[in-house]
């Protein structure tokens, strides 16, 4: 049988991201439980990271461990992909010698070289281009306070970035209507929003866009690696601040949530996370559950009954 890799939520059907969900709010429930659960004896996982993380490090790393399983933390200045080693050839021993191997890193194109020569699944645990682990999780999330998120309306305000460009897909994978709020200069890529047109509309004015909103959804103005921007982007987004009148202003049932780590005084305000309505907590601590479900699900056929 062929590997399934996790590089974007186009790697699996409507219906095995719709089971994963469910399978991850079951994994929880289990979990917070104290059941022990642990398919995943004497397997491992690797993980590479050339980006620093706190929830996806926490998260996987833990996940593996509940399940019985180990995992390796591999940073540049532990590997020889640090050493300008090709990826072609870490691929192939890396997954040699391991079961599973998850990679955070810049370029889109590694993830993908990596898995193209890579004997075990390969997730996808953030790029530049996609962050396809915590739409897991969002969704996760939503479905926990709300239900089925078929036909709902969710905006996202901010930066067309990586954690946009997720939220491009899941709006056709998971069949919702995404609103994407973003100023002029960082509006997500025109291929996307062209491709997927059915089901997501661009709209400039914050408080326009969030009326009916079921879903409000930021992320920080200046991500790793753009830091000498700082200035022009706090120019730029000011008046893309979410804010609890923000939220008046949507569905009298909406929520919040921000992928984390969130700068307090810039794309939130200060006292955002404190309403009632953010579910921030829930979302990052659903990152644990979600991968430990898209994990079992790549492995399935390595777990024994």
């Amino acid at each position: 049988m062929s590997v399934r890799h996790f590089l974007t939520l186009l790697d699996l059907s409507q219906e095995e991201l719709k089971f994963l969900i469910e399978r991850a709010t079951e994994l929880k429930s289990m979990q917070h439980r104290g059941e022990i659960y642990r398919p995943f004896v004497g397997r491992t996982l690797a993980m590479i990271f050339e980006k620093s993380s706190t929830r996806t490090r926490v998260s996987f790393e833990t996940g593996m461990g509940q399940f019985g399983g180990q995992a390796l933390f591999l940073s540049p200045n532990d590997t020889q992909l640090g050493r300008g080693e090709p990826i072609e050839d870490s691929a192939r021993v890396i997954s040699s010698m391991t079961d599973i191997v998850m990679i955070r890193t810049f370029a889109h194109q590694k993830v993908e070289t990596f898995a193209k020569y890579s004997n075990v699944p390969v997730i996808n645990a953030l790029t530049d281009d996609y962050h396809p682990c915590q739409l897991l999780a969002d969704m996760q999330t939503f479905f926990e306070h709300r239900g089925d998120i078929q036909g709902k309306t969710v905006v996202w305000i901010g930066d067309g970035n990586n954690m946009c460009n997720s939220y491009i897909i899941a709006a056709h994978q998971f069949g919702f209507n995404l609103v994407v709020c973003a100023p002029d200069g960082y509006k997500p890529d025109s291929r996307l929003t062209e491709q997927y047109s059915h089901c997501v509309t661009l709209i400039d004015n914050p408080k326009q866009a969030v009326k009916d909103a079921h879903l409000i959804v930021t992320d920080v103005w200046v991500s790793m690696g753009q830091e000498q921007e700082q200035k022009q982007r706090e120019k730029d987004f000011a008046d893309f601040q979410v804010t609890p009148q923000l939220l008046d202003l949507a569905n009298k049932d909406v929520l919040f949530m921000h992928c984390l780590p969130a700068h307090r005084g810039e794309e939130i305000s200060h006292d955002l996370l404190d309403d009632p309505r953010a579910v921030v907590w829930d979302e990052a601590e659903n990152r644990l559950h979600a991968q430990k479900a898209l994990m079992e699900f790549l492995l399935k056929d390595k777990i024994k009954s």
